[in-house]
């Protein structure tokens, strides 16, 4: 199997999962657009595609011009049915591709907070095995319509919508690949770096839990895609 992995930004990896991939020995190919890597042409070349977070918005174009390429591509493999999954940012520009809007959230969310399956979340097979309420890492400013035909997964009181899939496609707006060295790249503040690397200390079991199941969940569907699988 083959994995591609689409990076926006040098420490926005995809942490825990290219652990468990690489510990299944699946090939992870990792696609840096923000150091000018080019899209592949194909992504029937690939198994799957995973779209990791950023800090820029889906709609900065102009600033980074690979978000457009990148939509046209996630469009394209969306289409030919391949397994896609979106986190963070790349859940929104999942959104995008299905010609959803990403916008502006009222609130937007920092720190590790909590999301609620929704009763299709609790039916769909990504979240097969995970608890009804799940421990995960936020950090973004914006939110995204569920596409038309998609499902509604997860949620929670600050933001609607976390989590849907759209056919083949899934997107996360929350983050559980994180690694306490990601975290600790993506905070400068003393203060605020120890407590969020102090919460993943202490719940550590439960997220390295919740995290690989979906990743087992994932990676089912992935396999049940395969031709001639017994």
């Amino acid at each position: 199997m083959k994995v591609l992995v689409l990076m926006h930004i040098e420490n926005e990896g995809p942490g825990t999962l290219d652990d468990y991939l690489r510990a299944k020995n699946i090939t992870v190919r990792t696609c840096r657009l923000y150091d000018g890597e080019r899209l592949p042409p194909d992504p029937l070349d690939f198994d799957a595609v995973v779209s990791m977070g950023g800090p820029m918005n889906v709609y900065e174009d102009e600033k980074h011009p690979f978000l457009k390429e990148e939509t046209r591509f996630l469009k394209t493999t969306i289409s030919s049915g391949v397994p896609v999954l979106g986190i963070c940012l790349g859940a929104q520009m999942i959104a995008r591709a299905c010609e959803s809007a990403v916008r502006k959230d009222p609130v937007g969310e920092l720190g590790w907070d909590r999301v609620r399956l929704t009763s299709a979340g609790r039916m769909d097979p990504l979240f097969k095995g995970v608890s009804e309420t799940l421990k995960v890492f936020q950090w973004h400013e914006d939110t995204f319509d569920v596409p038309r035909g998609g499902a509604l997964l997860a949620t929670s009181d600050k933001c609607r919508n976390q989590a849907f899939r759209y056919r083949n496609a899934y997107g996360l707006q929350f983050h559980v690949e994180v690694t306490p060295a990601m975290l600790e790249s993506w905070f400068r503040d003393p203060e605020m770096k120890g407590q969020m690397t102090a919460y993943y200390g202490e719940h550590e079991s439960e997220l390295t839990r919740t995290a690989r199941t979906l990743y087992a969940n994932l990676l089912t569907r992935i396999w049940e895609r395969q031709p001639n699988r017994g």
